[in-house]
């Protein structure tokens, strides 16, 4: 089902389905990116909880915020940390506009790694088919 849907270019949603919108141009479907702020709060011991390989889940901040960051948090949703600035400044508005974005943990290193070299981690876009 997940191939039909991301042949379609559409996303299941609880009211349906939605278009997927097509990814901001130059942008790459798959990447990879250090989480940051991982050291505030809770964070830094959440961090210590993930391993590699782990499937990570990635949420903007709401869109009513001037520069909205994508936050990364365990599957069980705790945060762990952002995404530079570098790429919020483009996957967040394309996550609000209806994409989607999956993560898995690449690299996890101990605290004595500086905080925004801890955890690395591969994004994957699920974009419009071309």
């Amino acid at each position: 089902m997940r191939d039909v849907v991301h042949w379609l270019g559409q996303r299941a949603t609880p009211y349906g389905f939605r278009m997927i919108p097509p990814l901001p141009a130059e942008q790459p479907a798959t990447f990879r990116a250090t989480v940051h702020g991982t050291v505030f709060g809770d964070r830094a011991a959440h961090v210590g909880e993930v391993e590699q390989g782990d499937t990570l889940l990635l949420i903007p901040d709401p869109p009513v915020e001037e520069d909205p960051a994508v936050w990364v948090h365990l599957a069980a949703g705790d945060p762990l940390g952002h995404l530079p600035p570098e790429i919020n400044q483009w996957l967040a508005p394309w996550l609000l506009r209806g994409g989607a974005a999956t993560a898995t943990a690449l690299r996890v290193r101990g605290a004595d790694a500086p905080s925004w070299k801890r955890l690395l981690i591969e994004v994957h876009c699920v974009a419009e088919p071309a």
